[in-house]
Parts: C-alpha cells; sequence; structure tokens
C-alpha cells in the first residue's frame, strides 16, 4: 500500500521523533509529513527521507518560537496533501492525526497522547511551553477551541494505537475511542550496562515545571546525598537555587555520555508524571533500578518493590506529590538496595526493545489493513 508518515514536527530530539525512527524500517519508501523541518534537527534516518512541510514552514516566525503559531496549527495540518496514499500512519501528540485523508485510505494513530495543549495539564503545561498567549480569557477561549476539534477530528482515525494503557484512558475519556497498546521502544543495543554504580542519584528530564523536578531537588537537598540532572529547560535557574551544594546540573549531554550516566547511579529518580517515560527503561536496559512517583507510564515499565515482586522488582514506587514522599521513597530504596539485580532490570527493559516494537507495529498495522472497514 502506498503509505505516508505523518509527524507534528521535525524541531528536535525527543521521544515522538524516537518512535518515527523506529517506524521508517517498516515503510522504506514512505514520505514524512509534517508541519514544520528544522533540517539538521533529526537523525540521517528521518532527514534522508522525502520530507514535506505545511505552509507554516514558509512563515517569517523564529525557529525557537514556533509554538506561537499553535492556533494556525489544526489549519496547517488541513493543507497536508495526502491524495493518493492508501494508508497514512500519523506519530501525534498534538494535530498530525487531525490530518485529511483520502476516500478509501486506512488512517492509523499512533497517539502519543489527545493534545496536552488542549486537555490534563492545562496552564502549568502552558506555562511550561513559554507560549505568548494569555491564561484567561483568551487562552480559555482557545483551548475550548482546540478541545472541540481535536475531539471532532479524532472521527477520521480509523484505530488508535497509544504508547500506555495511561494514555488509552485518555484517549478513552477525550474521544470516546479504543486503542491498542504498543509501548515506544528503547534500543536495548545502545543502553547497556557498564561498570559498578557509583553513588549518585541521577534524573534525566526536561527542565519543565510539568516534571516536578523541583520536588526531587528539594528532597535531595534535606537528604544531602548526591544527585546529578540530565537536561535543559527554562526551569534551570530556578532549580539551581533551590539545590543544596550536593546536587549538580549536567545540562545537556550525548547518547554515550548518557549511557555512563545512567550505568553509573545508584538509582534514577523520576518524579514526574509522564504518558510513558523513556528515561526509567533506559536506566533499566543500562541495570539500574529506578525511584518514581506511581502514576502515568511508569505503571507500565517499573515493577515496584512490594510482596511477591520482590525478586522481580526494578523500581520503588512512591504516592504522594512533594519533596517529603520521594524523600521517604529514596530512604526505601536505600534500606531496601541490595535486592535489586542489575540483570532484572536489564530483562525487564528488553521487553521495550527496538524489535518488540516493530514486531507489535508490523502486526498492528497488518490487521487494520485486513479489517479495513471496522473502526476501534
Amino acid at each position: 500500500m502506498k503509505t505516508a508518515l505523518v509527524h507534528d514536527w521535525l524541531t528536535g530530539w525527543r521521544g515522538g521523533e524516537r518512535c518515527l525512527e523506529a517506524i521508517l524500517p517498516l515503510f522504506p519508501d514512505a514520505p514524512v509529513y509534517t508541519l514544520f523541518h528544522h533540517p539538521g534537527s533529526a537523525k540521517k534516518e528521518i532527514e534522508s527521507r522525502p520530507i514535506v512541510t505545511s505552509p507554516l514552514q514558509r512563515w517569517p516566525v523564529p525557529r525557537s518560537r514556533y509554538r506561537w503559531l499553535l492556533p494556525f496549527f489544526p489549519w496547517a495540518a488541513s493543507r497536508l496533501d495526502l491524495d493518493g496514499f492508501d494508508l497514512v500512519l500519523s506519530i501525534s501528540h498534538c494535530v498530525a492525526k487531525g490530518v485529511i485523508i483520502p476516500p478509501g485510505a486506512i488512517h492509523v494513530s499512533y497517539c502519543l497522547t489527545p493534545m496536552r495543549y488542549a486537555w490534563d495539564l492545562g496552564g502549568e503545561y502552558w506555562r511550561g511551553s513559554r507560549l505568548p498567549l494569555p491564561a484567561a480569557p483568551g487562552g480559555a477561549l482557545l483551548r475550548a477551541w482546540l478541545r472541540a476539534w481535536d475531539r471532532e477530528t479524532s472521527r477520521r482515525v480509523t484505530r488508535f494505537a497509544a504508547i500506555s494503557r495511561f494514555v488509552a484512558a485518555r484517549i478513552r475519556r477525550v474521544y470516546g475511542r479504543e486503542s491498542e497498546l504498543i509501548p515506544p521502544p528503547v534500543d536495548c543495543t545502545r543502553f547497556v550496562p557498564d561498570g559498578r554504580p557509583e553513588s549518585y542519584f541521577l534524573i534525566v528530564s526536561a527542565l519543565q515545571p510539568y516534571k516536578r523536578v523541583a520536588d526531587a531537588v528539594l528532597a535531595f537537598r534535606r537528604l544531602r546525598l548526591p544527585l546529578r540532572i540530565v537536561g535543559i529547560g527554562p526551569e534551570r535557574r530556578r532549580l539551581e537555587k533551590l539545590a543544596g551544594p550536593e546536587t549538580e546540573f549536567v545540562g545537556a549531554v550525548d547518547e554515550e555520555a548518557l549511557v555512563k550516566l545512567y550505568a553509573g547511579c545508584r538509582a534514577l529518580v523520576f518524579a514526574g508524571v509522564d504518558d510513558f517515560g523513556l528515561a526509567p527503561v533506559e536506566a533499566m536496559a543500562c541495570g539500574r533500578p529506578v525511584v518514581a512517583l506511581g502514576r502515568g507510564g511508569v505503571l507500565d515499565t517499573v515493577i515496584p518493590l512490594h510482596g511477591r515482586n520482590k525478586k522481580d522488582a526494578t523500581g520503588v514506587l512512591y504516592r504522594g506529590e512533594g519533596p517529603g514522599p520521594l524523600g521517604e521513597a529514596i530512604g526505601r530504596f536505600i534500606r531496601n538496595e541490595d535486592r535489586f539485580d542489575p540483570s532484572v532490570a536489564r530483562r525487564r527493559a528488553l521487553e521495550f526493545d527496538l524489535p518488540r516494537f516493530q514486531e507489535r507495529m508490523r502486526s498492528f498495522l497488518e490487521a487494520a489493513i485486513a479489517r479495513r472497514g471496522d473502526r476501534c
């Protein structure tokens, strides 16, 4: 079938772009359609494909401010010309799933989440995205319009796949649709154990308000334990003021350095609520356990330390937000640190390895094509 791949935008290297990279081998000849493309921002596997952009690509907006055009994103998605394609596969967290497909074509949406700008995270996410839009009343009106558009265009999708049970529940609540569970991939040939762990704990995260890195910074200041933070974002200056002397801000690192940091940490700390959360799986692939807030995608990946799970445990999950509950969870981890087996963590991560993802995606697409007249 003549296939087109649709991605919201190609402006950096994050989880969605990794999913797109993993899907490309399934469709060696498929072009990529997207709202924006900043050449050189993605890996060569993506950059080497024919990339078709929306009219917004030509608008005179600074590259770092493309989100300012959010009110025009739905229109731009509808302007992507997919005429002549039999299968459209969108990798969507914003508007890619709202493209208009030709009559008789199949549209499968690999949904990273329903549009965050419109739904659960609200003003907290908007502040982190630095959108120059008022919180109220203009922002509220725009969010209401985006919600209506997002729900209405979900009807254009033949079948949904979700990255986690957390996102599947959101798809069910927002769109009234069921979805297939296909967790995102981690290339376990890249993320591997490397030597013995050192004394520091590790955070790998964008430094945005909704990531709740401040909870960890305050908890580790009280605990006086070494913490290294990998990532960049608008929260860094504020976090540096909150941090104790034991906390080190590493900034952005390449993949080789990241693997060494994962392999050398006592545990990865994950204080936010993510739709999936690649960092915990990457840490486990490097043989390291995870201490995480027990909400969101980590419930699909981290096996918590309790009861019959003790031999298979890959981390400690805690309830309650804030530095207090996280500090208690760190203490619990330290008391049980010798129970975490690197080989068990590695084995768990292999369940999300790249070949497993491609196998699941291929099977799902074959089933969608075979039942092309059905909607789910």
